[in-house]
């Protein structure tokens, strides 16, 4: 290995959306020659060793999941598992830790990417070995809820907290409805882990790194990153957008032929990611939602709670009412490319920060309906940061949305005619524009590599 490159261990969260962001950032650190040793669930590599564009430089080393009581057998990732038992498999990750020792002493990396191992930056400080926190999460969320200004080491977190943001927290459109605020105390203050809970370990996996990289850009986040970066008394990195590189495959033959059957840009897209799982009314609202606008439509849903199938959850008389122009597919599509194909002009989305950032390089427009944890602050920020989307309506005390709310919003980014569906058109074709400059990206990883060698010297 060159004087000039490092090796990078990477021990991400076992779930898909943590494990394929930190293979991006794989990719682009491996481009510029550095040596990438990724820890990985031995069954879920071959899931995802299609996204290693350095097999060269990105090598996989296989970790088992240990077997903990009510933790369902072959259970590797947050996709294999209700969330109810997240945080089971939480415990097991951190029963990894002696193994995990053994092997950072055999790889000897310069440095470790980790984001909810709390006890990896001791262990790794014993080893010599530099902890960086990559943060999936965005620095706008991390502020929001868990900024040391909220005093979390003195008292409780509260649902009246979290209405509003803390006391220096940056003039933005952020703010949590009753019902997300009370959703988000019991995650951040429940067990996530043993004997830990969820703000506790962020706490500590935060306070414990010798820097925090966050995938953004300052142009889009800069204010929240200064404020982190104040309020934590620490260097924060930032790796810029880290966009996916464009899919090696093609898109499914049966996909290709359904979206090819309709005019540009009419298609609505729904997809919300591999956790999502929505309450049987909800799920019949959405797609009674998408039957209402009149237009052709695609879901890809996971079965509602309580049933087997999408087919069983659908309401009454759909397959009817939208015979040839509405598709709900109970299974893994091929997101990224459905989102670039010219029929498709709508994006329904949980939030998730991946389908985001995808949704943000392509041309359909985004109607936003978050679910839990982060994804609301990430809907404010695109709905009335951004202003690049419509967020469906929902009420305050109980998060329930109407088919009538998912219309409008749909309809709203989709008429042409519609004022608020021009500004999100106009705001979005500029971000795009802004992040698919391939001197941005550059710029920003060249800048976080300078930065990493000046640690390693430090």
């Amino acid at each position: 290995m060159s004087v000039n490159t490092f090796h990078v261990a990477m021990y991400p969260w076992f779930a898909l959306g943590h494990l394929t962001s930190y293979l991006h950032i794989s990719n682009k650190l491996a481009e510029r020659g550095h040596m990438i040793s990724f820890l990985m669930p031995r069954n879920t590599i071959p899931k995802l060793e299609h996204f290693n564009l350095h097999p060269g430089l990105i090598s996989f080393i296989p970790i088992s999941v240990p077997r903990i009581e009510g933790l369902p057998p072959n259970s590797e990732t947050t996709a294999d598992l209700p969330f109810s038992l997240h945080s089971l498999l939480m415990t097991a990750m951190d029963l990894t830790e002696p193994v995990i020792e053994v092997s950072l002493r055999e790889l000897k990396p310069h440095m470790v990417f980790y984001d909810f191992t709390h006890w990896l930056p001791a262990l790794a400080c014993r080893l010599g070995i530099k902890a960086l926190h990559y943060c999936t999460i965005s620095p706008a969320t991390v502020g929001y809820l868990i900024s040391p200004e909220r005093k979390l080491h003195e008292k409780p977190l509260t649902e009246a907290d979290l209405i509003n943001p803390p006391p220096s927290f940056p003039p933005s459109a952020i703010r949590l409805q009753p019902h997300e605020a009370r959703g988000l105390t019991t995650i951040t203050t429940n067990d996530y882990g043993k004997g830990i809970s969820f703000m506790e370990r962020q706490l500590i996996s935060l306070a414990s790194s010798d820097a925090v990289i966050f995938k953004t850009c300052r142009e889009m986040e800069g204010p929240y990153c200064d404020y982190l970066e104040n309020q934590m008394r620490k260097q924060v990195l930032l790796a810029g957008p880290v966009l996916p590189d464009p899919p090696t495959s093609t898109l499914e033959e049966k996909w290709v032929t359904w979206l090819g059957s309709f005019q540009p840009k009419t298609v609505i897209f729904c997809a919300f990611g591999s956790e999502c799982i929505l309450k049987s009314n909800q799920f019949q609202e959405l797609l009674s939602g998408f039957e209402l606008t009149g237009m052709p439509f695609l879901a890809a849903l996971k079965p509602p709670i309580g049933a087997e199938t999408v087919e069983s959850a659908l309401p009454e008389g759909f397959n009817d009412t939208t015979k040839g122009r509405g598709v709900v597919h109970g299974d893994w599509v091929q997101q990224q490319l459905i989102l670039s194909h010219p029929s498709v002009g709508c994006f329904v989305t949980h939030c998730g920060s991946g389908s985001l950032t995808e949704a943000m390089v392509n041309e359909c427009q985004l109607v936003l309906l978050p679910h839990a944890g982060d994804q609301f602050i990430n809907a404010r920020i695109m709905s009335g940061d951004l202003k690049v989307g419509v967020e469906v309506k929902k009420s305050e005390e109980d998060g329930v949305f109407t088919k009538e709310a998912v219309c409008k919003a749909v309809k709203a980014v989709m008429d042409n005619d519609s004022e608020v569906g021009h500004v999100v058109r106009e705001n979005h074709v500029k971000w795009r524009e802004f992040l698919l400059s391939k001197r941005l990206e550059n710029s920003y990883v060249d800048d976080l590599v300078q930065k990493l060698h000046s640690m390693l010297k430090s």
